[in-house]
């Protein structure tokens, strides 16, 4: 099982940032909320931090994790999700490796088709009502 972090970006005007797979990616088409895999040696927050990074073009304050961490399988990858509250320091999220990039009201969130493995953290996100 794969370790894997993403993150729940947030803005100034409490909207979230969700990210569509790109063509060609498993689960393309899906959104979902953006991050990668943990590498060997690398805590959890470094490698937010440069996934968001090599994704979005955006250096991010890593915040607190949120409560739900998932483990997911579907027969071509399993993984161990964990979400993380974040806020950019520097940059505005470009598309370098999703189909599409959109900030969203929370109320707006769930009438996008998700990746499963997000789900409940998304759940978690739109009870907060940030």
């Amino acid at each position: 099982m794969k370790d894997v972090v993403c993150g729940v970006i947030t803005n100034s005007e409490g909207k979230v940032l969700a990210c569509r797979r790109g063509e060609g990616r498993h689960l393309a088409g899906l959104w979902e909320f953006p991050g990668g895999k943990v590498d060997e040696g690398e805590t959890p927050e470094a490698a937010l931090a440069r996934e968001l990074k090599e994704e979005l073009g955006v250096s991010v304050a890593v915040g607190e994790m949120l409560e739900t961490v998932v483990e997911w399988a579907d027969g071509v990858v399993s993984i161990r999700l964990a979400g993380y509250w974040c806020l950019i320091s520097e940059g505005e999220p470009v598309v370098l490796e999703h189909e599409e990039i959109r900030w969203c009201e929370v109320a707006e969130l769930e009438g996008l088709e998700w990746a499963e493995a997000d789900v409940p953290l998304l759940e978690e996100v739109t009870n907060l009502k940030i």
